[in-house]
């Protein structure tokens, strides 16, 4: 009897100790809630007009085309290009590394990319004012480098183009572009 009673007890203090160790366990995540949170890449582009635009990016709906951009950014990809399209209410495009030395009226510009394209992440990111989209050509895996700023909503592009990231500052900049503006710089923030 006495060794049931000494098994009884180290069955008590067994449980015990297993009910303490899933306590822990499950406020394990609380701690792990200190650290801080990742931050959202973000992008400043500067006009050689004048003007700051600041950009920041949906890497948990687009990572590919975030990073894709973010790399062209970083290697000065987008330095010196020209704005090749504007349309009003609707969208202000570049991206094309030919609007550099092509006269924009030439019929290659707004053809140009980076030598390669991505396949397309369509996501629920709504095509609003100041979302940012990649542009791209029927084929849906044919984007490169050309993005565009929406001017105003379009639905009809709602998860048949990828939006990854939008103006956060600098919109009423975005509404002074016109065709032929430089971009002087887009740089990539921490």
């Amino acid at each position: 009897m006495a060794g049931t009673l000494s098994r009884l007890r180290r069955l008590r203090v067994v449980r015990a100790l297993l009910v303490a160790g899933t306590v822990a366990l499950a406020s394990g995540p609380a701690w792990a809630q200190d650290k801080p949170a990742a931050k959202t890449p973000r992008a400043v582009i500067t006009l050689a007009k004048g003007g700051e635009i600041v950009l920041e990016f949906f890497p948990q709906d687009a990572p590919r085309h975030v990073q894709n951009f973010l790399a062209l950014a970083k290697k000065g990809f987008y330095d010196g290009q020209r704005v090749h399209r504007v349309e009003p209410g609707f969208v202000v495009q570049f991206g094309d590394p030919q609007t550099k030395t092509l006269p924009l009226d030439d019929d290659r510009v707004g053809g140009g990319g980076p030598g390669y394209t991505l396949k397309a992440e369509f996501n629920s990111r709504k095509f609003e004012r100041g979302v940012l989209g990649m542009a791209r050509s029927d084929d849906p895996d044919s984007a490169g480098s050309q993005v565009y700023v929406m001017l105003g909503p379009a639905p009809f592009l709602n998860g048949k183009y990828t939006a990854f990231g939008q103006v956060s500052k600098g919109m009423d900049v975005v509404d002074t572009i016109r065709v032929g503006d430089r971009i002087k710089s887009i740089k990539v923030v921490p």
